[in-house]
């Protein structure tokens, strides 16, 4: 028998946007999770703004909890459901409402995929600068929603840098508009700031107006050798400046990593030789192929006269740029070869990531139970990424990997999430990165837009 909420929705939206029963097993909480069928009262399936609205505005008047579901990439949990939870699903909001060159912005709905905003920018001769391995599945809404970061990071911001208006529905329905495509405007408080990264607790984001870039017409890449960490610091330092202005990347691998990522069964060969402690990876973007390609080896040439590497290759053509940069992008090698893996994604100061990594890696190393370690990132953001592999999935060996990653991040300043949010996985650490009264803020904002609870519950922070 079906429960008045269920019949309530249907009845606001449509049997065929409100799934039941039998429909939630071949429903799941993460794309790595296909096998597990969904556990929640129903699935809606709204195709606007207004149909979130109303099942918002039915399920506060019911004190219903509610989980958004968009491309169910996350990595911290926020998508989880125990059962009693009505699901949005964002899947049907996906339309790419307008792409204006003029002002160079694109309006999409929060269910449209990554590479579908990608391609449209590509098409009208424009780049959106936002690139990671899982942008075939991620959605904008869960992507704005987590303030994710990418590959491009250092040169064009995090996403809330690349929001420039944003519609949300919060917990009790009311639909809050700021769809605005001027980037200047300081009239009182930036209100899509608080949405942005807030990781669905105050608010559903259903559309936002996107900044888009003119397209570069070069690109450039190398990959080098190190053996030195305070070399890879002085490297970033001399491309960032010899190149202008152009550096759009610079992505690190440490040696056991790229190893592996170059190494059976992985499709892809390595373009120098193994056996050094660092590899980075490195794009220039800019205006003129041939003569940014001639820059971009002088200034490559130069560094490796003053040895600031050791080895190195320079991408010759586009096979080439597609082959270096597959091997940075294809983390999922790294994760099918470690057992129970668990993965990570911390902040710190440029200048303490290597002493840093050194010692989470030896302890890692001699723990019993860990298997393997790998670390890489985007060394220019100050972010590092790291997947390991144990023997079991017990809560008691979670904890103790956690710990070890995360507990001297204090002392360093530095954050137990630098690009994928906390959710439910990483709450505990919180406090790690925020202080008692950051903290105690977020719960009154959370009070104020969302005094039910209803939104993400125990996701972030504990209410």
């Amino acid at each position: 028998m079906r429960d008045n909420l269920i019949l309530e929705l249907e009845s606001a939206l449509g049997t065929l946007k409100c799934l039941t029963g039998d429909a939630l097993k071949v429903r799941y909480v993460h794309i790595w999770k296909m096998h597990e069928g969904l556990k929640a009262k129903c699935v809606v399936l709204p195709e606007s703004t207004g149909d979130v609205a109303e099942i918002m505005r039915i399920c506060d008047s019911y004190d219903q909890h509610v989980v958004v579901h968009g491309g169910l990439t996350n990595l911290v949990g926020s998508t989880e459901t125990i059962g009693d939870e009505v699901v949005i699903s964002m899947e049907r909001l996906n339309n790419i409402e307008e792409v204006d060159i003029s002002s160079r912005t694109i309006t999409v709905q929060a269910g449209v995929i990554l590479e579908k905003v990608i391609n449209a920018a590509d098409e009208n001769d424009l780049l959106f600068p936002m690139n990671f391995g899982a942008k075939g599945s991620a959605q904008i809404g869960g992507i704005v929603s987590t303030n994710a970061g990418g590959l491009k990071v250092f040169k064009y911001g995090m996403t809330r840098n690349l929001v420039l208006g944003l519609e949300v529905v919060l917990p009790n329905g009311t639909i809050i508009s700021s769809m605005k495509k001027i980037i200047k405007d300081n009239s009182a408080y930036d209100i899509k700031q608080m949405f942005i990264g807030s990781e669905g607790t105050l608010g559903i984001i259903t559309k936002v107006i996107l900044r888009l870039v003119e397209k570069p017409r070069s690109r450039v890449s190398a990959f080098v050798g190190l053996n030195e960490y305070s070399k890879v610091v002085n490297l970033l330092k001399f491309m960032d400046k010899s190149l202008g202005g152009n550096l759009s990347s610079f992505e690190l691998i440490w040696g056991r990593t790229y190893n592996l990522m170059t190494s059976p069964p992985s499709v892809n060969k390595p373009p120098i030789p193994h056996g050094y402690k660092y590899y980075v990876l490195f794009e220039s973007l800019g205006s003129h192929q041939e003569k940014d390609e001639l820059h971009f080896e002088s200034v490559v040439t130069e560094a490796m006269e003053s040895q600031m590497f050791e080895d190195g290759a320079i991408a010759q053509n586009a096979s080439d740029l597609n082959w270096f940069w597959n091997i940075r992008e294809d983390v999922h090698i790294i994760a099918s070869q470690c057992n129970n893996d668990q993965h990570f994604d911390i902040s710190l100061p440029i200048p303490l990531i290597g002493d840093y990594v050194d010692d989470i890696l030896s302890q890692l190393d001699s723990t019993s139970g860990v298997q393997n370690a790998y670390p890489f990132g985007h060394i220019a953001d100050g972010n590092i990424h790291f997947i390991v592999g144990k023997e079991i999935q017990s809560d008691e060996m979670i904890n103790i990997v956690n710990d070890i990653i995360y507990k001297p991040l204090k002392s360093r300043g530095g954050s137990v999430s630098a690009e994928h949010g906390i959710g439910l996985h990483k709450k505990r650490y919180l406090p790690l990165c925020r202080t008692e009264e950051e903290i105690d803020l977020m719960r009154q904002i959370k009070r104020t837009l969302d005094p039910k609870n209803l939104l993400n519950r125990n996701k972030v922070i504990d209410m």
